[in-house]
């Protein structure tokens, strides 16, 4: 038995679960999500204990491997539409800012030249289903990083759209700059040192 699979999956208040043939719908307060999940698995409600429990139809390799994923897959639904998945970034780099104009995201991260006039060096045109939120721009002069949140109820949607904006200028080990997600380590290196000929 799947150590993960086995494992039910609570459904909050405020959240509904339908199962019609091999298609799960899921609705919160966030949003609504479905997935038709594979022929091996399956998927039933039990009322009793307000819960999403999933099985699967026989021992094979790829049938284990499926009941696992369906129930991962279940779970992070069902917290996408009752409280959200959210990466915050950090833009580290002296004149390295971050603004958001509607449903686009500008970005000035160090490279040369400017596009289209907005004095931003990438747009990034911000997906359905996600929001982006700067929580911190960086002034002039100033030493603290810039700062935005990327939130929404798909976990997929969400984790891409934070690994395309930190794929843009991804953090150089000598001086620190670029952009990181919020607590990521990054190993420093020293630079060369120069030394007087003998």
């Amino acid at each position: 038995m799947s150590r993960v699979g086995k494992k039910p999956v609570p459904v909050p208040a405020g959240v509904t679960v339908r199962v019609e043939g091999q298609t799960v719908a899921v609705a919160g307060p966030k949003g609504t999500m479905s997935w038709r999940f594979p022929e091996t698995a399956q998927v039933s409600l039990d009322s009793g204990s307000k819960a999403v429990v999933v099985g699967r139809v026989d021992d094979r390799k790829q049938s284990r491997a499926n009941h696992g994923l369906t129930r991962a897959y279940i779970a992070n639904m069902v917290r996408g539409v009752s409280t959200g998945f959210q990466k915050a970034l950090q833009i580290y780099g002296t004149g390295y800012n971050c603004k958001l104009q509607g449903r686009t995201l500008h970005l000035n991260v160090g490279f040369s030249g400017r596009r289209r006039g907005v004095g931003a060096q990438f747009e990034l045109s911000v997906p359905e289903g996600v929001e982006v939120v700067v929580e911190r721009e960086a002034a002039r002069g100033d030493n603290e990083p810039a700062q935005l949140l990327i939130r929404g109820f798909d976990k997929q949607r969400v984790g891409q759209f934070a690994a395309e904006v930190r794929a843009i200028r991804r953090t150089e080990p000598y001086k620190g700059k670029g952009i990181r997600y919020t607590g990521e380590h990054v190993r420093r290196k020293q630079g060369k040192a120069l030394t007087s000929g003998g």
